[in-house]
C-alpha cells in the first residue's frame, strides 16, 4: 500500500487499516525506526494516578497470596469450578 507524506509531515492511515485494527480519531502511537521503516505501534495512555491504582491493588493481592487469604489457582478450569460453586 503506498501512501504520499502530506503538508506539515502528515499522512492518512487507510480506512481497511484502521477498521482492522479498530482504531479511532485521537488514539496514540509510539513511533520507532526499525531497520530504515517506520513502525506506528498503537498504545494506551493511562494516567499516574490510575497507574499508581493498579500497582496498590496487585501489592494488595500479592500480601493476600503471600498470607493465604487469597486463593491461587493452577489454571482458568480451577477458577471457574471455585466460582460455580459460590
Amino acid at each position: 500500500m503506498i501512501i504520499e507524506l502530506r503538508q506539515k509531515s502528515q499522512i492518512t492511515i487507510p480506512k481497511e487499516i484502521i477498521r482492522k485494527l479498530g482504531l479511532k480519531e485521537g488514539d496514540s502511537f509510539d513511533i520507532t525506526i526499525e531497520d530504515g521503516a517506520i513502525r506506528l505501534t498503537p498504545v494506551a495512555i493511562y494516567s499516574r494516578k490510575y497507574v499508581n491504582e493498579l500497582k496498590n491493588e496487585i501489592r494488595e493481592i500479592k500480601e493476600k497470596i503471600a498470607s493465604g487469604t487469597q486463593p491461587v489457582f493452577d489454571n482458568i478450569d480451577d477458577l471457574f469450578s471455585e466460582l460455580d460453586r459460590k
